[in-house]
């Protein structure tokens, strides 16, 4: 019989810290509150953690990692750029929907990182749009997509899926199969030639 995996009491915590990030936004959320989510003093919280900032760092760069490694898998397919570009919009809705508690915080609570994590994490999103740019660039330059301003397309197509982590599949009749025809449907039609 397989014996069901528990959490550790770290990973417990780095999972309630999202949740209470989202909940509060981390810079008036404490570690008191936090220990008590997770029912612990406060000496003992710092037995597991260093403190908040930690788990924002942690929240942050796996977030970014996986962005990355998304782009990295993306860029060395054989298809045409429009293809790569809704590969990249998949990567969006799938990294949103499987964790909306950490991708709410990657999102909005980043800028509360210290130096130098905020410049390494700014020089990781950096890298990520430029190379989401350079894909654009070849889809104009091939006559796939219009010919339009590509960071206006870069940042359009960005923003237009920021908002997935608030998706509730059980209060809407569309499933994700739906929710991704439906974004896919907007955003390609606006910047492709056909």
């Amino acid at each position: 019989m397989p014996t069901k995996t528990t959490k550790s009491k770290k990973q417990e915590i780095f999972e309630e810290a999202a949740k209470l990030f989202q909940e509060k936004g981390y810079s008036s959320s404490s570690m008191r509150d936090l220990a008590q989510k997770v029912n612990l003093k406060v000496s003992s919280l710092y037995s597991h953690i260093g403190g908040k900032e930690e788990i924002l760092q942690k929240i942050c760069f796996e977030n970014a990692n996986h962005f990355l490694e998304g782009i990295t898998q993306v860029e060395i397919l054989k298809l045409p750029p429009s293809e790569k570009i809704k590969q990249l919009i998949r990567l969006h809705i799938k990294i949103a929907l499987e964790d909306p508690t950490s991708i709410t915080v990657f999102n909005d609570e980043w800028r509360y990182l210290s130096e130098p994590y905020l410049s390494d994490f700014l020089k990781m999103r950096k890298d990520y749009e430029v190379r989401f740019g350079e894909i654009i660039q070849k889809g104009i330059d091939l006559g796939e997509f219009k010919k339009l301003d590509i960071t206006v397309v870069l940042f359009t197509i960005l923003t237009s899926v920021r908002w997935l982590h608030y998706w509730n599949p059980e209060t809407h009749n569309l499933t994700v199969e739906d929710l991704e025809k439906n974004i896919l449907a907007i955003l390609m039609s606006g910047i492709h030639t056909d």
